[in-house]
């Protein structure tokens, strides 16, 4: 059985669980406190981060190359294009939503709000949270000018850009801090994306101490 190391509101065990549910790759899920790492947790991933992946013998690690793993040995259904242009424009957008979104957004809003509670590294910052809420208008804003012009993020069809999004903007609408009414483009491509049977492990997660709002699960937001 294939096993997963992760933390349930990382974007970027999210990002993979996305995939594999996509892909209809069975996996078991094994919650790791990566801040707390065991020797057996360092020599499965020497970095100490999560996601790590078991496949058999082997260990994978990094998000997005696993993903990239998947598409390459699961190949259905497609969540890369076939032509070089398309596939360089969803590893933009997913590099976009793990880098740039993540240290404006994710970063200031989640990991200050969740993380420091569950690590007991101290209390949120105010500033950063201040930031981090300033930040996500901008990137709503990108999404619904991309949104404007594609049916998906990418491109016609939904694609890895797209789970990367959605897996960030899942852990934040967890917390509450996504405005939904900023742009009805993008709602309506979360709304989507979070219908989709591979979302449903993810609408299912519960986190000690953090209560999801009632709209988190309701397909009709």
């Amino acid at each position: 059985m294939n096993r997963l190391y992760h933390v349930p509101l990382s974007p970027f065990c999210r990002k993979v669980r996305l995939v594999m549910a996509e892909k209809k790759i069975e996996v078991d899920l094994v919650e790791e406190k990566y801040w707390e790492p065991s020797g057996d947790f360092l020599r499965r991933n020497p970095a100490g981060k999560v996601p790590v992946l078991k496949m058999g013998a082997k260990y994978l690690s990094e998000s997005s190359a696993i993903c990239e793993y998947l598409e390459e040995v699961f190949p259905n259904p497609p969540l890369m294009p076939d032509n070089a242009q398309d596939r360089y424009e969803v590893r933009r957008l997913v590099a976009w939503f793990d880098d740039k979104f993540f240290n404006e957004v994710t970063r200031n809003l989640l990991y200050e709000r969740v993380n420091k509670k569950i690590m007991g590294s101290g209390y949120p910052e105010s500033r950063a949270i201040k930031t981090g809420a300033t930040k996500i208008k901008y990137h709503i804003d990108y999404m619904g000018w991309l949104l404007d012009q594609r049916r998906w993020l990418a491109g016609d069809k939904m694609s890895l850009a797209d789970f990367a999004a959605a897996a960030h903007f899942s852990c934040l609408d967890y917390i509450r801090d996504v405005d939904w009414n900023r742009n009805p483009g993008v709602k309506d491509w979360y709304a989507k994306i979070k219908s989709r049977p591979a979302f449903r492990s993810i609408l299912a997660d519960q986190i000690p101490g953090f209560v999801q709002p009632p709209h988190y699960a309701d397909l009709d937001f």
